[in-house]
């Protein structure tokens, strides 16, 4: 046995949570072909191609991805962190995460950011600019996608901080962690956005990030901490009665969410953004986060708890798939920009290809360096 197979991290290895965030990640590669074809034209001033053809319950579908998909990457990511710290002292810890999470950062936006924008310009039939221009720093939409990097590593250096620090955090049950955190970020968000009408992005040149969500992924990478500590995870749970309660109830908040958040198109003319609508669009997402988040973390502890060939493929690719996804929608997104097809047939044809050819490049790209390591050896 290898000093790696006997670490925490390794033997507390849970198969269903590495194949949620596989499934997570392509969530997020559907959600951001969605914004191709998406008919409100929300996405059309920013998103590397702007399809004419548009399919609109695309964008309906995305309200529902909007929800949950990042915040169920910052809960995994939350649950990880303990076992990986455990292991480690503070620095290997830091030098860990800078590699891991900084050093992919930093090529990215100073290779697939000016890719993104060729191929923005491009699909567009605009005319290319000056290079200075094309960079993350100059560039109107910042980071785009790649935002997630940099705010997941200060929530790790956050998390290093205070786990190195003398503070002594009282015993809280998960009952009351997962209802404290709905109160706290309901009124973030709420207080954030509805009453001091501080919404949208903070963009910088090193972290992006949505002001009335920053502290809803934060709580949420602290809960799969919690998770963690508490070997929530480490038995299997018999009881379906409130698996299946919030089954059965969990198109209620996200129709009420569905319904707030296209009231502004529905009366365009006469619709205000009042406090109790801003009370209505927060109280509907949180709900719907909630049963979410829950479902999916014990759907897939209950039917996706296990491992093969192509799962183990899929779950070392993940990470780069998000890395350079968008760049594949670029790719084939021009390529069926101009193509007789409907949008309904183009849609998931990109999504495929998208998704194959990011799978593809992260294989051949992981089994290069194997090689190189290995002859390095």
């Amino acid at each position: 046995m290898t000093e790696k197979e006997n670490s925490p991290a390794v033997q507390n290895r849970l198969n269903w949570m590495d194949n949620l965030r596989t499934v997570i990640i392509l969530l997020v590669v559907l959600y951001h072909v969605g914004g191709v074809y998406e008919a409100a034209g929300l996405w059309g001033w920013f998103w590397i191609v702007d399809d004419p053809d548009t399919i609109t319950w695309v964008g309906i579908l995305g309200i529902v991805f909007d929800i949950f998909v990042m915040p169920a990457m910052f809960f995994i990511s939350g649950y990880l962190i303990p076992a990986s710290l455990k292991s480690k002292t503070g620095w290997d810890f830091l030098k860990g995460k800078i590699k891991r999470l900084m050093l992919p950062w930093m090529i990215a936006v100073f290779t697939l950011i000016p890719v993104y924008k060729i191929i923005f310009l491009y699909s567009r039939n605009l005319p290319q600019e000056h290079w200075s221009t094309y960079f993350h720093f100059t560039n109107p939409n910042s980071q785009n996608w790649l935002w997630f990097l940099p705010v997941l590593f200060a929530f790790n250096i956050i998390y290093l901080i205070f786990s190195k620090s003398n503070i002594r955090i009282p015993d809280i049950s998960i009952k009351k962690a997962v209802w404290g955190t709905f109160l706290i970020v309901f009124l973030y968000s709420y207080g954030i956005g509805g009453i001091l009408d501080f919404r949208s992005w903070t963009l910088t040149p090193l972290i992006d990030f949505e002001n009335e969500r920053l502290l809803i992924y934060f709580m949420t990478f602290l809960l799969g901490s919690l998770f963690f500590k508490q070997k929530i995870f480490m038995e299997k749970t018999q009881n379906k009665k409130v698996y299946t309660i919030a089954s059965s109830i969990i198109w209620v908040p996200i129709t009420f969410h569905i319904f707030g958040r296209l009231l502004p198109f529905f009366f365009p003319d006469s619709f205000s953004f009042s406090p109790l609508y801003r009370a209505f669009w927060w109280l509907s997402f949180d709900l719907s986060l909630l049963f979410l988040l829950y479902l999916m973390i014990e759907t897939f502890r209950r039917y996706f708890d296990h491992t093969g060939k192509i799962w183990t493929e899929l779950n070392r690719n993940s990470y780069g798939v998000y890395i350079i996804h968008v760049i594949g929608i670029g790719i084939f997104g021009n390529m069926l920009l101009n193509l007789n097809l409907p949008a309904l047939v183009k849609y998931p044809f990109l999504f495929i290809l998208t998704y194959l050819f990011s799978n593809m490049v992260v294989s051949v790209y992981r089994s290069l360096i194997q090689n190189l390591k290995s002859r390095a050896i």
